[in-house]
């Protein structure tokens, strides 16, 4: 598995009430093929596998109607806490405080400054 650099957009997100246009849509425009995750309990979310990949790099939350649509980036950073901290006190308002799946992905949604949507997430320690 290649790992991304620390700060670097590493993961791309759909919440949509609609899964099933958007994986068809992205799916045709992009070849893009769906794996069901199963590391959060109570959720269904499919991992975007790109052509050729060999791991997902994005994903598709259904939402069932629960929250608006949207798409957003996630950042790869070492500390999601910390990361949340800094942001918080250069004036970002969290979103979603930071969780951890079943798999040990730490991950976070913010609101920029500006009122930009983005996430921020972490790997599980080797």
């Amino acid at each position: 598995m290649t790992v991304p650099a620390f700060n670097s957009v590493a993961w791309f997100e759909f919440g949509t009430d609609r899964p099933e246009k958007v994986k068809e849509f992205y799916g045709e425009l992009f070849d893009w093929k769906y794996v069901l995750n199963t590391n959060t309990p109570g959720v269904t979310y499919h991992s975007v596998m790109p052509p050729g990949a060999q791991q997902p790099a994005g994903g598709v939350w259904e939402s069932e109607g629960g929250f608006p649509n949207y798409a957003i980036f996630y950042v790869f950073v070492q500390d999601v806490a910390a990361t949340v901290e800094r942001a918080e006190k250069l004036g970002a308002e969290v979103l979603m405080a930071p969780v951890s799946d079943a798999a040990g992905f730490t991950f976070a949604r913010l609101q920029d400054t500006a009122g930009n949507h983005f996430g921020v997430f972490s790997t599980p320690a080797p």
